[in-house]
């Protein structure tokens, strides 16, 4: 059984324990078990986040205008088990600095301190995707660029950019690439010439109306002899999550702003899917993707439930206890 099809059933069960509704929640068209109603979105919440708590993630997506995922109240969402497993964390000194000791240990050696932990991350001015990218229209959480989670560390002067999956199969497909409006998908197969030319190869550069600037920040970072052995441009068939995020990550160190950008991914170990579709594009797993740019941006990855397992040890005092528990039961987690 597919690791999808395990936490259908592990959710299914879970909401019989924990959510008050029994009734089926729909989304995209179909109703499925381990969907809730949709005004019962934060019954999949840890109980330190909901509203009544002293950290209600509702109120901070109120104050910073964000767009919470519309398939919130899917008890598989990863937008969920992001709040659940890393916005607990923003509220305290001591939440901070257990998250800084372990970006030390699985993402950069010389972050020592983590000031803010942000959702659906977004710079501002010049450094807004809207201006960085080229992604008119969007906000935070919606067409647009905008990390899952924003982690600045070293006093502000460094950033963490970090896509967090769950169940999900890929990193989705390119939209410029499949769009009825590309005159030639054709030329996305040849990943050299793209990464060579992408004025002339890649249908987002010269899509009138929506040109987007992915390859003007990282064209200059490309390793031409990595890149050339993929069967198609690394962001055509399962990476174009990963491509805008290192292209954010690329422009916005690239501005002077911050002395480091890292563009991270956080996912379940269990979740076989991921890696296996880099790996159908040619790419060699998440150290592959960590080799195809040798920009100022750096690239790390990390599993929940290495997280988890960190949290476990390094807590004071059984002071997170309650919520080790809570994802244990929640996600299966420990």
């Amino acid at each position: 059984m597919s690791f999808d099809r395990r936490m259908e059933d592990h959710q299914t069960e879970w909401r019989t324990h924990h959510v008050t509704s029994t009734e089926w929640g729909q989304q995209l068209g179909r109703r499925r078990s381990w969907i809730l109603p949709e005004e019962l979105w934060e019954e999949g919440l840890w109980p330190g986040i909901r509203s009544d708590s002293d950290n209600p993630l509702s109120k901070y997506l109120d104050d910073k205008e964000i767009q919470k995922h519309t398939g919130v109240h899917n008890l598989k969402s990863s937008w969920a088990l992001c709040a659940n497993l890393y916005f607990p964390f923003r509220a305290t000194a001591d939440g901070r600095e257990l998250l800084a000791s372990f970006l030390k240990r699985h993402v950069d050696g010389e972050i020592s301190s983590l000031e803010d932990i942000q959702l659906e991350y977004a710079e501002c001015g010049e450094l807004h995707p809207s201006k960085l990218l080229g992604e008119g229209g969007g906000g935070r959480g919606a067409n647009q660029t905008s990390p899952d989670l924003g982690l600045k560390v070293n006093g502000g002067h460094e950033l963490v950019l970090v896509e967090v999956k769950f169940t999900e199969h890929s990193f989705y497909e390119c939209s410029a690439w499949k769009h009825r409006t590309n005159p030639n998908p054709d030329r996305c197969n040849n990943v050299a010439e793209v990464s060579r030319n992408p004025k002339e190869q890649c249908h987002w550069e010269t899509w009138e109306g929506r040109e987007r600037r992915y390859w003007e920040h990282l064209k200059p970072s490309v390793n031409h002899d990595v890149i050339a052995g993929l069967n198609h441009c690394p962001a055509m068939r399962h990476g174009y999550q990963l491509f805008r995020q290192q292209a954010l990550a690329e422009g916005i160190v690239r501005s002077g702003n911050y002395i480091l950008v890292v563009s991270a991914v956080a996912f379940d170990e269990r979740n076989e899917y991921l890696e296996a579709a880099l790996r159908r594009s040619g790419i060699a797993g998440f150290d592959g993707w960590g080799r195809l740019f040798k920009g100022k941006a750096k690239f790390a990855a990390f599993t929940h439930q290495e997280w988890v397992k960190w949290v476990k040890e390094h807590q004071v005092g059984g002071q997170w206890d309650g919520w080790l528990r809570y994802v244990q039961d929640r996600y299966a987690l420990g």
